[in-house]
């Protein structure tokens, strides 16, 4: 009997065990196969942070060294990078890090963004807080910040998302009798502020960036192999499958003026074999093509690698 329940029992785990594997993976739309893991990076930059109160702004003050700006950007860059969702491009010092590439000898090479962040420090203030009874005193410092953000499709040069936060960071010291903790001037409340502010933009700069399918491109097509543009920085992995499309036609729309691409036509699939390259410019990716019909080799722009959603 106790072979019989011990049996049971570990065919029940191994069921489970079983199970969850299958979550893992997920069967999209079209049937193709997708891990849901799968994160593959857009490129990032953050063009400029200011700040735009008056805050600290004194008869010596440098526009172009202003330290709440910089730790303003220090600090979305910090928070867009643990996402790990993103390739992060440095634009605020980057020509402190081309003249150090001259330096060196060495050919600079710069990758374009898919989407730039401008933004700025649109409030700032602080202020003391206290109450006095007859035998206690209270006094609370607070700091107020509010961040503005705009998200812009450097393909279009359109606002695609614009918001603002704000965000507050307090202190409070008690004394009764004369006896407790006194508190004074605190400057760290002042990052704390503006870091809660940009903390509650990074989802949505996320859900934004992701919301449309990534994209890349065929860089050759021979009978020595087919390799498309990306690698491991942007997230590609063996045997994930994309989608092979047309570009569609683009066309002027008259009620804004602004020239619109049309959607492709879906041309077959591409399943990833293996992937190579030193460094993001130069990474690639060999596919396995499965078309629907013939690919002109000669026309190669005419394609786009585009994620399955």
């Amino acid at each position: 009997m106790k072979k019989t329940i011990l049996l049971a029992l570990m065919l029940a785990v191994c069921g489970g065990a079983s199970a969850q594997r299958n979550v893992e993976v997920v069967e999209t739309a079209s049937g193709m196969v997708a891990e849901d893991n799968m994160i593959l990076k857009r490129k990032v930059a953050i063009g400029r942070f200011t700040n735009e109160t008056q805050y600290a702004k004194g008869v010596f003050y440098d526009k172009e060294n202003d330290p709440m700006g910089k730790q303003a950007l220090d600090i979305l860059s910090t928070k867009l990078g643990a996402s790990n969702k993103f390739l992060l491009l440095e634009r605020n010092d980057l020509s402190a890090l081309l003249e150090e590439c001259q330096k060196g000898g060495n050919a600079a090479s710069t990758i374009g963004a898919d989407y730039m962040i401008i933004g700025s420090i649109t409030e700032f203030g602080r202020k003391d807080t206290g109450k006095t009874g007859v035998f206690t005193a209270q006094k609370t410092q607070t700091v107020e910040a509010a961040v503005s953000i705009r998200l812009v499709d450097v393909a279009t040069g359109l606002i695609i998302y614009s918001d603002e936060a704000k965000g507050s960071a307090e202190l409070t010291s008690k004394t009764t009798l004369g006896i407790g903790g006194k508190a004074g001037f605190d400057a760290t409340l002042s990052d704390k502020a503006i870091s809660e502010a940009i903390g509650q933009l990074v989802e949505n700069i996320i859900n934004k960036c992701t919301n449309n399918p990534w994209k890349t491109y065929f860089l050759s097509y021979d009978a020595d192999g087919v390799l498309i543009a990306g690698g491991k920085t942007q997230g590609i992995k063996e045997g994930m499958t994309f989608s092979v499309m047309t570009k569609g036609k683009k066309v002027k729309n008259p009620q804004t003026g602004i020239m619109i691409t049309l959607p492709g036509k879906s041309v077959g699939t591409a399943k990833v074999i293996s992937t190579g390259g030193d460094t993001p410019e130069t990474e690639y990716s060999m596919v396995e093509v499965d078309t629907k019909e013939t690919i002109n080799s000669e026309n190669m722009s005419n394609y786009i690698i585009e994620e399955v959603k």
